[in-house]
């Protein structure tokens, strides 16, 4: 068993585990029950995709938030996040491909990935489950895509995914009904996730899963893997190519100051389309 080097703070990374030690399990856990996404933190979940690129003697790779909850999203209370109202359009647009990037690198790894999902997944961390192969989630937990009622669009290429699971239908109802809570059951209803679990099991499910793809021949796993994503994500970037610039333009809008503005003060936000 051998803990992994180079990505410190929030995240951790074990290897060696499972049959043959071909699973690893990444831990993001920023110690305050929350779990939101600052840049600094998606930094590092992007560091520990890409830390497994050259890892051919690891299969599986299950992602983990803490006991309380996967994440809640982008951390609008960040300083760093905070400072993008001050950038000019180029330096807002570099700013923004945090996000991308991060889901990219996830979703783009040679071995299966698996969220284990506990409390609750809101928006970037939703972002980021959908990025993954598998999703085990907790029968207590829920998820839910606030992006819109606080004037955003939904962005990091997260429709195209969510389009791919659970249809144009559902994915307009978890996305723009901002403030309703999708439940566990619901989600799995929807196959927006693969697998339940008992309150306080999300993690030791997602390990069984990932010790059964382990015992698979490896290459032929992982070149499956490969063919499936892209025969499902062919037409991803032509369809969301623009969701960045979508972002930054919402961003600059009275909604999304009025909507950040409600969030932090408690309240409920009034929106005028401008």
């Amino acid at each position: 068993m051998q803990l992994g080097g180079g990505v410190a703070e929030f995240v951790t990374i074990e290897r060696g585990l499972g049959p043959e030690g071909r699973v690893a399990v990444v831990r993001f856990d920023r110690g305050d029950g929350i779990n939101a996404l600052s840049p600094d933190a998606m930094r590092q979940l992007t560091d520990a995709a890409r830390s497994f690129e050259d890892d051919g003697a690891t299969s599986v790779v299950v992602l983990a938030g803490s006991a309380r909850a996967f994440s809640a999203g982008f951390d609008l209370k960040d300083p760093e996040g905070r400072s993008r109202a001050g950038m000019d359009l180029g330096e807002l647009r570099r700013h923004l491909k945090l996000g991308p990037r991060l889901t990219r690198a996830w979703q783009e790894m040679e071995q299966i990935t698996i969220a284990a999902i506990e409390g609750f997944c809101i928006g970037g961390g939703v972002a980021l489950a959908v990025a993954l192969d598998f999703r085990v989630m907790a029968r207590d937990a829920h998820i839910r895509v606030p992006e819109i009622g606080l004037g955003m669009n939904m962005s990091w290429q997260s429709v195209p995914r969510m389009l791919h699971l659970i249809g144009p239908a559902r994915t307009k109802q978890a996305v723009i009904l901002a403030e309703d809570k999708i439940s566990a059951n619901e989600a799995y209803e929807w196959r927006l996730v693969e697998h339940l679990a008992e309150p306080g099991q999300a993690f030791a499910a997602a390990m069984a899963l990932a010790d059964k793809v382990a015992a698979q021949p490896p290459m032929s796993v992982a070149m499956t893997k490969l063919t499936v994503n892209r025969l499902a994500h062919a037409l991803d970037d032509l369809a969301s190519h623009m969701d960045l610039d979508q972002f930054a333009l919402a961003g600059m809008s009275e909604d999304h100051k009025e909507g950040v503005d409600a969030f932090l003060q408690r309240r409920k936000p009034r929106f005028h389309g401008k």
